[in-house]
């Protein structure tokens, strides 16, 4: 996020796409509902699932899945003509702007209309509100970046927030909302293929070179690694050998999941280190049990690039051990020394190679964590980022044009599926299908549709039904819901005895190489012959 959560409630505006916020990030979401009810702002929804947090907008604009580029260069096409855009700040702080001016000059409000389903009238309302209400603040999530354009859909709401000089004020930003704990800081540690910590890229010589000193080796590999999709092809076309996967559980949350299984069972060696036994776990040839957050000490850096102490309240259950006394215990047992006494200790490197967090120790964070970048001693910490001036010197407009989803209904597949989650079940279940409340609230997975595509396919609420895409079928329970779209049917996808990601494409983004979970085709059968 380039602010802090508390400041959603010094917004005047809040735009939030792509984020079903009350049942993926239910605290965070009642800063917005404070925001509106008791601070007077006002909040565009755009989404095209009657999501709850609708029932507190201004206005709602329910977009066809995967056309958020058009929506966006619609809006800014409304701020541009009606020069309603914060001049001052484009003129002093991007560049670009008549690239960007004609990039959307075709992005009428009608022509969006066409692309979207967005009334014309119903997105320029909502151009203006946004335009006029500063500062506006963003807040986007998975249903924003898990597109083969997904990409140009974050470069698309940063243009915009630009446009209108909401970007280095305090109530304004674009707040992506993590999805899981510590998403944030395991990227600025740089869990991420072509970076090291606060994403200093493995092609820079200089920095290559500054971590080969660190860690204390001759040299370090120039090329980028592999992504978590080329990862699943080299392991099925036989050129990745081995995994080790850490916490996560791709049997389950990848797309085309038969897809994956194939490709994890084509391995010579599989490790899994993870807290349960998953799914993905029970194909591995080695587990390694790792401890739970309440087991270990350490940091977590939330959605808000808050760096915050973990510390443990219970000893580690059986044999399980931190993940970091693993981590190490392989590496010296592999050839490299890697001796910590504790994670402080790990910490304190983490700090020494880590621009953003130099000046963060664990003395700093006792209390209360601090928002990176804390580039010295004695700094405060930033919570609201590009104040003055952006990384870059001044931000870019990027000319950015409407691509559709890689997979369309047509005749046979005649639906959109959407995926997401509920509010009671997490991921793909590995920790809340163990606690039987929860499972009491949500104990099955299930087909969410509208009544006039439940009409069409002759069926009742609580129908047993088959949803079939291209790469294969499940069966679950049709839902009849007013929260959905005629024509989009939308999926939970905790559930691994009918997993959502055996339908889903695994079609990638080409820069991030994030798949298009968000949009495929299917279509419904109870029995096969009932469809009409």
């Amino acid at each position: 996020m380039t602010n802090s959560i508390g400041d959603i409630e010094k917004a005047q505006v809040i735009l939030v796409t792509g984020s079903n916020t009350t049942e993926n990030h239910p605290v965070l979401s009642t800063f917005v509902k404070r925001a509106v009810r008791f601070n007077g702002a006002q909040l565009i929804v755009v989404d095209p699932r009657r999501i709850k947090l609708t029932r507190f907008a201004s206005r709602w604009l329910r977009q066809n899945p995967g056309s958020d580029v058009a929506w966006i260069n619609g809006m800014m096409h409304v701020i541009i003509q009606e020069e309603l855009y914060d001049k001052e700040f484009v003129r002093t702080r991007t560049a670009n702007f008549e690239a960007l001016q004609q990039a959307v000059a075709g992005f009428t409000p009608e022509a969006v209309q066409e692309i979207t389903g967005i009334p014309a009238e119903d997105l320029t309302q909502a151009a203006r509100l946004y335009a006029s209400g500063r500062p506006a603040t963003i807040l986007y999530t998975m249903g924003i970046t898990q597109h083969t354009t997904g990409t140009d859909n974050v470069k698309s709401l940063a243009n915009l927030a630009m446009l209108c000089g909401n970007i280095g004020v305090e109530g304004g930003g674009v707040n992506p909302l993590r999805g899981q704990n510590n998403v944030q800081g395991a990227c600025d540690m740089g869990g991420l293929p072509d970076v090291y910590t606060a994403y200093q890229k493995v092609a820079d010589p200089e920095v290559r070179a500054a971590m080969a000193r660190a860690w204390q080796v001759d040299a370090l590999p120039e090329s980028p690694g592999l992504k978590l999709t080329q990862m699943t092809e080299g392991a099925l076309q036989g050129s990745v050998k081995s995994l080790f996967i850490v916490g996560e559980n791709p049997a389950v949350s990848d797309p085309d999941s038969g897809h994956v299984t194939k490709a994890l069972e084509n391995l010579e060696f599989l490790v899994v280190q993870d807290i349960f036994l998953t799914e993905t776990a029970r194909m591995a040839d080695v587990v390694l049990p790792g401890c739970s957050f309440a087991e270990k000490d350490g940091t977590f850096t939330n959605t808000e690039r808050r760096v915050q102490r973990v510390r443990q309240a219970i000893e580690p259950r059986g044999s399980s051990l931190p993940d970091w006394k693993i981590i190490a215990g392989l590496s010296n047992r592999m050839g490299l020394p890697m001796h910590y006494p504790d994670s402080e200790s790990i910490f304190r490197e983490i700090s020494s190679v880590t621009p953003s967090y130099a000046g963060i120790t664990y003395d700093l964070i006792e209390q209360a964590g601090v928002h990176w970048p804390c580039p010295c001693q004695g700094h405060p910490g930033t919570p609201v980022l590009h104040c003055e001036q952006f990384a870059c010197g001044l931000g870019q407009f990027q000319n950015i044009d409407y691509l559709p989803p890689n997979e369309q209904p047509d005749a046979e597949f005649p639906l959109i599926l959407t995926t997401g989650r509920v509010l009671y079940q997490y991921h793909t279940g590995t920790m809340t299908r163990k606690v039987d409340g929860l499972n009491l609230l949500a104990p099955e997975c299930f087909v969410e549709l509208s009544s006039q595509d439940a009409h069409s396919y002759r069926l009742q609420d609580g129908d047993s039904v088959e949803v079939i895409s291209r790469r294969g079928s499940i069966r679950t329970t049709a839902r009849i819901s007013e929260q959905a779209q005629p024509g989009t049917v939308f999926i939970p996808f905790h559930y691994a005895e009918s997993a959502a990601n055996r339908l889903t494409n695994p079609a990638a983004d080409p820069v991030s190489g994030i798949p298009e979970l968000k949009v495929c085709a299917v279509k419904l059968a109870n029995p096969p012959e009932a469809a009409i």
